[in-house]
């Protein structure tokens, strides 16, 4: 059995976990893939979990996919004589299916960006709800100098910063540094150090826990649909979700919370 990819902590409200192939500075494998898939869907419908960090082991977050995979899947073709299109295929949209499970994740998703933040971390990056680097983390689109392409990856990025900085980050395979990443929106917050990075992340947990979570979930969910849904739509179905929302248990403790000038229970 392949020894598993994740090292995966739970505290209070928080499930944190470590990408952990530090031997490749966290390259992605299929069987990572595979694992983080099966972790985000096994959080869809936890409604005790109120957020997930997600960081790399031994200073690096990720630095993309693992092109031995690559190789090694062209070489399995080649041994028997068989096309390896499909199989790259397949390959290819396995990270595409992860990094769409990622974002559409109900819980709020936190990477902690430091070292190598390349390829496929950089689109994890891209569908976090908050990022949080260091200055000194270099981020980049290496795929194109590699002859390949950021096919699942690139419409994420898109979405993250815009077709105009996304067409200059991967048609020149530009690196950039932590403060350049916030500027741009990749991230939210750019830290001098390690110490400073915890503390930030330690900041960002403690309003995450002032807000309520469903309503945090309802919320995030409503903002993918800009774009998806007809405007009127749109809002029709967020008055409707308004309406549920001030009736509900949440909505009754934290408006009565804010009368009596206390911390709603979700909060404490």
């Amino acid at each position: 059995m392949t020894e598993s990819t994740l090292l995966i902590e739970r505290f209070d409200h928080v499930i944190h976990v470590t990408l952990n192939r530090p031997e490749t500075r966290n390259a992605m494998s299929l069987f990572m893939v595979n694992e983080l898939r099966n972790l985000f869907a096994s959080l869809q419908d936890d409604v005790t979990t109120r957020a997930v960090v997600i960081r790399g082991s031994n200073g690096h977050f990720c630095a993309g996919a693992d092109v031995r995979d690559l190789a090694e899947g062209r070489a399995r073709a080649a041994q028997a004589g068989s096309d390896p299109t499909q199989s790259l295929v397949d390959l290819n949209r396995a990270f595409g299916h992860l990094i769409t499970q990622a974002n559409h994740l109900p819980q709020v998703l936190i990477t902690v960006l430091e070292g190598a933040v390349l390829g496929g971390g950089f689109g994890l990056a891209c569908v976090s709800d908050v990022g949080i680097t260091l200055q000194s983390t270099q981020f980049g689109l290496p795929e194109t100098g590699l002859g390949i392409i950021p096919a699942q990856i690139a419409p994420f990025v898109v979405q993250r910063i815009g077709l105009t900085q996304a067409r200059r980050l991967a048609l020149l395979g530009e690196r950039f540094n932590g403060d350049e990443a916030v500027r741009l929106g990749i991230a939210h917050f750019a830290a001098s150090d390690s110490n400073a990075l915890q503390k930030t992340l330690n900041d960002v947990l403690a309003k995450v826990k002032r807000c309520a979570p469903n309503a945090n979930r309802i919320t995030k969910a409503l903002m993918h649909n800009v774009g998806g849904k007809d405007l009127n739509q749109l809002l029709d179905d967020a008055a409707q979700s308004f309406a549920k929302a001030v009736l509900s248990e949440e909505g009754t403790e934290g408006t009565l919370a804010f009368v009596q000038k206390r911390l709603p229970h979700w909060a404490q």
